[in-house]
């Protein structure tokens, strides 16, 4: 496609928002020769984004609510730099009316649709609403506005089990519960409106009958003023954990052509109900077993995370497109300009820790090393802090290829080629799933996922043990005594991307695998073995890497080895363990029961929530709890949040 000059259309726009998004609308900016403007929070102020733009303005601390959520502060940022327009991204402000209010208000430019197509798709129950009066069919279900919970209670019973709950306000699978019975929907209704009122400021909620093994299906719009509205196809989003997509792919291998044409005609009638205008997504759940049905599920007035496989089979920078709609321009192109070219597949990277029940993983990036060849959208640099503040994806992988099976090939090679260290992630997760027949052979439902077997963690070989104990030797070797220029803490920075291969002289090293089991090893020359990557962080421990599986080595001395290994066959032997740890960083946001009482072994007792995600703490055993934090407590990975004392069960006779 042919960028068109940049003096047609802005001189200058400000993103408003962070990450892979930040960084990829600021790359189509530079290509267009418009000045980009970043904004930025405490926790981002070293972020590459805010170093790729040409200016940077902060917004705020490092809550996204008091910084990327704060409309005052963004459109405040805005007018100090000079900027014509606001890219919104997205996430955060994207779909928010009240933030392209402002925008109009300040005499900026918002790069979205119109009020009216955000005030109505914007709302996940209006939006049903508008489409069913236009004979798009919808998926039974009912809006919760205004309901007590008694109320939804017997409307749910009328609509019937299993049931979706889910936030009318915002996207990407937040809050959302699945219900299977009465029983549990109250504890869903509280879940799902503390993410909601976290996440989206509106804890106003929508239930709809849950479909089982359904295909998740989008098709991508685009219209401008001059009265065009075109669809470039569909992605095939089925692939999802607890409703987040996680592999996306362009074009589904379940739509033939003539099924195409007829979603393509729903989605472009959809966008025309609302005069819409910009880069949209009208999404649809399409029955496993009919994929000629399709039902509305919502539309996402915003660019989408997986927009970049479109881009791949369509050549078609969207970030442009959107840019000249904003400008009032017409698109570059017509409907039947529209050609699909090959086959795309996207991975989303997460930091985050599978075998822990995917919960999210903080820290340094001490390596990392994109595949070559292939396009990836990072979040990331060598340096970069993931924090728990925002949404643990560090990075998306796209590959491209004249088939399906070359594709998938492509992205799996490229996944075990993608260094990562300092943080755990999904990485070998992903090539679990590409790998299994029924995703082969594009044999989808969204239930995928959550049918496969709990990932247990990998130990790591001779290889990896002997490039951690490289390392070590290495900075024993290289450290000054105590006193001298250096530090150790400046050594272990500069040693990063340690290779095997080095010989050393054999020793005894002991390690503690990702906070669990005791591992030792005497060899210390892996010559010969496939490449690890070795590196030491400012923690001590040691970050290895082979083929996309990582693993975090804390050196630990004889002693603790031996006291550790006693305590591991002591509990093996013995009750389950009495302490309630948290399963990542996070803040308390709900305590279930009081300090003192009795609970049952799966009891709930602690919600914690991170990067967008609740994770609740649940009773080991039957047994009286002491409740170790209070709502609002911060707190850290493993640290005990509640303990248990288990019954005693006395047999003997009075």
């Amino acid at each position: 496609m042919t960028l068109e000059h940049p003096a047609t259309i802005f001189g200058s726009v400000l993103v408003a928002n962070r990450g892979e998004i930040a960084r990829r609308v600021i790359r189509t900016l530079r290509a267009l020769g418009i000045r980009a403007v970043a904004v930025y929070s405490d926790a981002d102020a070293d972020a590459p984004h805010v170093r790729e733009a040409d200016e940077a303005v902060r917004i705020g601390p490092a809550a996204a609510t008091a910084s990327y959520l704060d409309i005052d502060a963004v459109i405040a940022a805005a007018r100090q730099s000079g900027a014509e327009a606001i890219h919104p991204g997205y996430g955060f402000l994207s779909e928010n009316v009240t933030f392209a209010r402002a925008c109009a208000q300040a005499g900026i430019v918002f790069i979205g649709p119109g009020e009216r197509a955000l005030e109505v798709m914007g709302d996940k129950i209006r939006a049903k609403e508008h489409v069913a009066g236009s004979g798009v069919p919808t998926v039974p279900g009912f809006s919760a506005a205004g309901m007590n919970d008694a109320e939804i209670a017997r409307a749910a019973e009328a609509t019937g089990f299993p049931l979706l709950v889910k936030p009318s306000a915002g996207g990407g699978g937040k809050g959302m519960q699945v219900v299977r019975a009465a029983d549990d929907l109250p504890a869903a209704l509280d879940s799902a409106r503390r993410v909601a009122r976290a996440a989206f400021g509106d804890d106003t909620l929508l239930l709809e009958r849950l479909l089982e093994r359904p295909r998740h299906i989008e098709v991508q719009v685009l219209a401008d003023d001059h009265g065009a509205v075109v669809h470039l196809g569909e992605r095939e989003c089925t692939l999802q954990r607890r409703h987040q997509k996680v592999i996306e792919e362009a074009p589904s291998p379940a739509v033939d052509p003539r099924t195409r044409e007829r979603l393509g005609r729903a989605a472009c009638a959809a966008a025309a109900s609302v005069d819409y205008r910009g880069a949209g997504t009208v999404e649809f759940l399409v029955a496993a077993a009919r994929p000629d049905e399709f039902f509305f599920i919502e539309m996402n007035t915003r660019l989408q995370v997986e927009h970049p496989v479109t881009e791949e089979v369509t050549g078609i920078d969207l970030v442009a497109e959107q840019l000249r709609i904003a400008a009032g321009m017409p698109l570059s192109f017509t409907q039947d300009q529209v050609r699909l070219r090959g086959h795309a597949v996207e991975a989303r990277v997460y930091a985050e820790s599978p075998e822990r029940d995917f919960v999210p993983s903080v820290g340094e990036i001490l390596v990392w090393r994109p595949a070559r060849g292939i396009r990836t959208d990072a979040a990331i640099e060598i340096g970069s802090r993931v924090t728990a503040d925002y949404d643990p994806m560090i990075a998306k992988v796209i590959a491209h290829a004249d088939d399906r099976t070359q594709a998938l090939r492509a992205l799996d090679a490229a996944l075990a080629s993608t260094v990562i260290a300092g943080v755990e992630t999904n990485v070998a997760f992903l090539r679990s799933l590409l790998a299994r027949d029924d995703v082969r052979v594009g044999d989808l439902d969204t239930g995928i996922i959550d049918r496969m077997p709990v990932l247990e963690a990998s130990s790591p070989d001779e290889a990896e043990l002997a490039a951690a104990a490289a390392v070590l030797r290495a900075i024993d070797d290289e450290v000054p005594p105590v006193g001298q220029s250096g530090g150790a803490g400046a050594v272990w920075r500069n040693l990063r991307g340690w290779r095997a291969g080095r010989p050393a002289a054999a020793e005894t090293v002991s390690f503690l695998v990702d906070g669990g089991d005791v591992v030792s090893t005497r060899r210390t020359d892996a010559a010969g073995a496939s490449e690890v990557v070795a590196v030491r962080g400012p923690d001590a421990a040691v970050w290895t890497w082979r083929d996309g599986v990582t693993h975090r080595l804390t050196p630990i001395d004889r002693h603790e080895a031996m006291t550790r290994r006693l305590a591991a066959r002591s509990r093996h032997v013995s009750a389950v363990d009495p302490q309630v740890r948290a399963p990542m960083p996070g803040t308390v946001v709900a305590v279930h029961v009081p300090d003192g009482s009795r609970v049952a072994a799966g009891d709930r007792l602690v919600s914690i929530e991170a990067m967008k995600m609740e994770h609740i703490a649940v009773a080991p055993h039957d047994g009286a709890v002491r409740i170790h934090v209070a709502i609002g407590d911060q707190v850290n990975r493993d640290q005990t949040v509640a303990e248990v004392e288990e019954d005693q069960h006395d047999d003997s006779t009075e």
